[in-house]
């Protein structure tokens, strides 16, 4: 099975930039030894199970709670039961039909 993540997840209370503290989240998902991309409005992970991915999930909201009376996220997921290294797949069958693009 290979589950696709992307997560957006970040307190509302504190301010306009709030990087110190998506940094502490991206570090746990750097750390997991998920394959994870990050990208300027969420983070795209995957794992081989929805366990996994909820697991992620709950890390990074327990990393962010004792810090903030409010979090917002945005979780949304491509699940196939067969195959894996999807990350890099849907890129490259995108390239193979019209070249190059930014990743």
């Amino acid at each position: 099975m290979s589950v696709l993540l992307e997560l957006a997840i970040f307190p509302t209370d504190k301010g306009e930039s709030v990087s110190p503290y998506v940094a502490k989240v991206i570090e746990m998902i750097r750390n997991s030894g998920h394959p994870y991309k990050l990208t300027p409005m969420a983070t795209v992970m995957e794992t081989d199970t929805m366990a996994e991915a909820l697991t992620l999930i709950q890390k990074a909201h327990d990393i962010l709670e004792p810090e903030s009376e409010r979090i917002y996220s945005v979780a949304k997921f491509d699940i196939r039961k067969k195959g894996t290294n999807r990350m890099e797949q849907k890129v490259n069958s995108i390239q193979r039909e019209i070249g190059s693009v930014n990743t």
